[in-house]
């Protein structure tokens, strides 16, 4: 597994093992089927890879405090009958407002650790677990009972928790995860963070002592959101809007805050901090946040919830630079694994390059017409491969009077850059 993590630093184009062993020098390797047991017959546990990953990540970046972790779900679009897990899914980055788009794919369910990289100087979203969210159909083929997005969510979080039970953990999504049942699930265990409506159904605590024997579990309703907005009582405080970076501000936004019970009929109550948020220049429409944690001030609920949008680069370079959507893998055991590996290899790559950032020299990728301020991924992926490659020239002896290249290493070199996309 470990050369074929070299591979796929080295390939450049469509992620297939053919093409990885290609980069490492091994097309007339007869043992080639061994490399392709890895993916669709051998017996390994991607739990396992993910919690020593998970552990080194939080060493290297977040020894103490808590740790944000966002959960998001994108689409891996694939073609071919013998995908079977795959379905028509909505493919939020083909959609637009007039437009909904669903695309043929997996969908898959992605925790990333959110944390500050210090090379880059912002915010990375860095994978460490990653699950298949099958259609209904193929649950139904496979006799597997459906799980929805939800129920995915809380168990990679509650296996997270199980993992850093000693940690505080800081759970970041978007509004499609912004369900009482979840929220009910995961709150004793961790602060969730998500998006809310502005016509959910507020309550106030309930009255203490009780006014009557039967048991009451909220109180009066609150005013709705919505109707905060333009009520004259609603006190807002300007501040300036967290930044994803250190050097490019992130404007001004109001916000005002309060606490209250969320409740649905049939549905637990959930005690939470709301944050409401406008922006003065009407650059977007208004918006809300919740926070199970009552005691985390409003400005920390922004800067985290705020982080989120590292995930949606993750997803992007991940597609651009690391060959998503790319494998050609039908085995139902190499479509379960392929794609968690490449979104592991992200973060792994990351954690390399920030363990050896003096030795490896990393400078951003810059030109007369653009003033790069920092490295971005592609940056750290073009420094570990020139180290990579450079290591496998330097064969000569150290006593020997010529440094030459082997002529395989040349044609392994030439082969990548001309077959590049």
């Amino acid at each position: 597994m470990a050369a074929l993590a070299v591979g796929a630093v080295l390939a450049v184009g469509p992620r297939t093992v053919a093409n990885l062993l290609r980069a490492l020098g091994l097309a007339d390797d007869p043992g080639f089927a061994a490399f392709h047991r890895v993916l669709n017959r051998n017996r390994w546990s991607g739990l396992k890879l993910a919690r020593t990953l998970l552990n080194a990540l939080v060493n290297a970046f977040v020894p103490d405090g808590p740790i944000v972790i966002g959960v998001d779900h994108t689409l891996e679009r694939r073609r071919g009958a013998r995908v079977r897990p795959a379905s028509h899914c909505f493919d939020s980055v083909r959609s637009s407002t007039e437009q909904t788009v669903t695309s043929r794919g997996l969908r898959w369910m992605t925790a990333m650790l959110l944390v500050e990289v210090p090379f880059a100087g912002r915010i990375w979203g860095l994978p460490v677990l990653s699950a298949l969210v099958p259609s209904r159909a193929w649950c139904e083929a496979q006799g597997r009972h459906y799980r929805p997005t939800t129920v995915w969510a809380r168990g990679i979080l509650l296996r997270l928790h199980r993992w850093l039970p000693d940690r505080l953990l800081v759970a970041v999504m978007d509004g499609e995860f912004a369900a009482l049942t979840l929220l009910d699930a995961v709150s004793p265990h961790m602060v969730a963070i998500t998006r809310l409506r502005l016509d959910a159904r507020l309550f106030d605590p309930p009255p203490d002592p009780p006014l009557t024997l039967r048991q009451i579990m909220k109180g009066a309703r609150q005013p709705s959101l919505r109707a905060r907005l333009t009520d004259k009582v609603t006190v807002w405080h300007r501040a300036a809007q967290p930044s994803r970076t250190r050097w490019r501000p992130g404007g001004w936004i109001d916000y005002a805050s309060g606490t209250a019970l969320w409740h649905h009929q049939g549905k637990p109550i959930v005690p939470i901090l709301w944050v409401m948020v406008r922006y003065p220049d009407g650059r977007r429409d208004p918006e809300a946040l919740l926070c199970t944690d009552l005691s985390v001030s409003p400005r920390t609920v922004l800067e985290w919830f705020n982080r989120r949008w590292a995930m949606e680069t993750t997803y992007e370079e991940s597609r651009a630079h690391l060959g998503i959507e790319t494998q050609r893998q039908w085995a139902d055991p190499a479509v379960f694994r392929t794609a968690p590996l490449l979104f592991g290899l992200y973060s792994l790559i990351t954690l390399y390059v920030h363990q050896n950032a003096g030795r490896l020299a990393l400078s951003p990728r810059r030109a007369i017409w653009y003033p790069k301020p920092a490295p971005t991924f592609a940056d750290a992926l073009a420094r570990l491969r020139q180290h990579l490659w450079f290591e496998q020239a330097a064969m000569s002896p150290a006593e020997g009077d010529m440094l030459r290249s082997p002529p395989s290493f040349l044609r392994r070199l030439v082969d990548v850059a001309c077959y590049a996309p």
